[in-house]
Formats: structure tokens, sequence, C-alpha cells
């Protein structure tokens, strides 16, 4: 398989977390076709992609207010008919109902959203890796 990950990040933790889901998916013997910020696309490597994986992190009040960053970003992606997806999040103490935001933003561009997973942001490695292994078995169950 072959994936395509777009990062928004503006700390560094969500762009980290992209880095770390691909290293898990190269150990599956994925291949990473481009790691590139939301913002600027690698449209390549979204074309040659067969799952496109999409991030970005989550701001808000505390516990109120939770969105995904930059959601008109997301919905200004290239279209993506017939390309599966799966989304994440990194935030700190609340991803509220970003996953579900981000859906629909990526569903937008036609792509086929899988599912998805909030990072918390103290617990990346183990995150990252439960990501990468229920992005797999999802793909592997299809």
């Amino acid at each position: 398989m072959k994936a395509a990950i777009l990062v928004e990040s503006l700390t560094g933790n969500t762009w980290k977390a992209g880095e770390k889901i691909a290293a898990n998916l190269q150990q599956e013997h994925w291949s990473i076709t481009s790691l590139s910020p939301v913002k600027s696309p690698d449209f390549a490597g979204i074309q040659d992609a067969d799952v496109v994986l999409v991030g970005t992190w989550v701001h808000g009040l505390f516990v109120v207010g939770q969105a995904p960053w930059a959601i008109d970003k997301l919905r200004a992606l290239p279209a993506m008919a017939g390309k599966t997806a799966a989304v994440f999040c990194t935030f700190a103490l609340n991803p509220g109902k970003s996953l579900d935001g981000m859906t629909r933003a990526v569903s937008s561009r036609g792509a086929d959203v899988i599912g998805g997973l909030a990072l918390h942001r103290a617990k990346l490695d183990a995150h990252c890796e439960e990501f990468a292994v229920r992005l797999v078995d999802s793909l592997a169950a299809r």
C-alpha cells in the first residue's frame, strides 16, 4: 500500500505525529508517497497514493469549543474522488468532535473516509502506533 500524509501543524506535534505514523506504516511495508503541509499539498503524492491521511491539531478553550485547526484548508484540499482516506488530530485536553468535522471536510473532497483517531500529544508514540495498526487492519478487512 502507498500513503500520502497531509499535516497542519503549529508547534510541530502534529508534524511529528505524521512522521511517526509514516514510520509505523513503513514497518508494515507501506510506501509513503509524500508528507506535506495541508497548505501546500504534494499533488503527485496524493495521486500516487492508495490512502490519504490528513492530520491537524485541535484548538479551543480548555474543554469547550474544540475544533480542528484550519478546517477551511481541509475543505480546499484537491479533489480526491476514488481515494480512501483517514484523519487524525493532536490534542492536549479534549478533542471534542474534531474528527467528525475533519471527516466531513475530507469527505467533501470526494474521499471515502474510513475512520480517524485523536492523538493525545503526551502519548504520541502509543497513539500513532495504534492509528497505524487500526488503519492496516481496517484496510486488510476490506
